[in-house]
């Protein structure tokens, strides 16, 4: 187990610079005993990395090259935390969703079935249809969008590839990011710190997921060397209307700002699931699974961007 003070593991972790993947690599990259290879799309980390962390721009849908990252690193662990996350893009542009969602993680499966690595996979709540959420591990995926659709297919390669796989599911992940421009909370901040009008919707329900909640999964997963499917998420479930307003609350913004609306007012390309949301009692129960409440998760936010 990566834990051991006498044997160092090899960690490879993809989408190094997102919003995941830097909490990811902040984790690891304090642990004496493991060796990292982190890479993303960009030609380098958005953010200064320690000296022995080692960073590649790599393309994960380029078969040939994910491979041969992967055999001349000949990691323990592969951390798939790159996907195509753009819901409505995906619906335009199919053949570079399918390509970063489900190609890469074939190669991926390839490499690692070559060299008895563990792949750790995320998944997302899109796989179902949200009219009768919230959802365990083992309801029956129907997605409504071809995100959806991609990310329920690369769950389904790792099933039938007969690596060491282990399939986490998350919804609104939320936390701390450097020059990334995708996460919620933050959008939520700058946007009523500068007095614009945002329309929130009220009929989405999610528990959301704090980022640092999903770093201790993987933790978790390898320290029990887990595999197969859990569900990872907040305590919380809530609008995502109710989730701006406790944002708001938290860091004193004025709340007039927001006004509530309904999804289908947003005409937004591809649906999406309504009554959503993750039950997470299975990782609560097999992995010790603790995650922060809101509150304490926009603690640790404010404290760390100065907000």
């Amino acid at each position: 187990m990566y834990n051991s003070d006498s044997i160092k593991n090899r960690f490879f972790i993809s989408g190094a610079n997102g919003m995941l993947g830097q909490r990811a690599v902040n984790f690891y990259s304090q642990k004496g005993n493991i060796e990292l290879l982190t890479c993303s799309l960009e030609e380098k980390s958005i953010r200064e990395l320690p000296q022995n962390i080692e960073y590649i721009s790599c393309d994960i849908t380029n078969r040939e090259k994910i491979k041969s990252f992967i055999y001349d690193f000949c990691p323990d662990y592969i951390l798939n935390l790159a996907a195509y996350t753009n819901v409505d893009l995906s619906e335009v542009d199919r053949e570079k969703t399918w390509k970063a969602n489900v190609k890469a993680v074939e190669y991926m499966a390839e490499a690692a079935r070559t060299i008895d690595a563990h792949i750790i996979h995320i998944s997302t709540d899109y796989i179902f249809d949200g009219k009768n959420g919230p959802y365990n591990e083992d309801d029956i995926p129907n997605p409504l969008g071809y995100y959806g659709r991609t990310k329920l297919a690369s769950e389904n390669v790792l099933k039938i590839s007969g690596v060491l796989s282990t399939i986490l599911r998350t919804n609104v992940l939320y936390g701390v990011a450097i020059n990334h421009n995708s996460d919620f909370v933050n959008w939520v901040i700058k946007t009523l710190k500068n007095n614009q009008q945002i329309r929130i919707v009220t009929d989405q329900i999610n528990n959301p997921t704090f980022t640092d909640d999903m770093v201790q999964a993987i933790s978790k997963v390898i320290e029990f060397r887990k595999t197969g499917v859990y569900n990872i998420g907040g305590h919380e479930f809530i609008s995502r209307y109710e989730f701006t307003q406790i944002i708001s609350d938290f860091f004193n913004l004025d709340k007039s700002l927001i006004n509530p609306i309904k999804t289908e007012e947003l005409n937004q390309k591809a649906r999406r699931p309504l009554k959503s949301g993750l039950i997470t009692l299975k990782a609560e129960s097999e992995l010790g699974y603790k995650p922060h409440t809101i509150p304490e998760a926009l603690s640790i936010i404010k404290k760390e961007l100065n907000l």
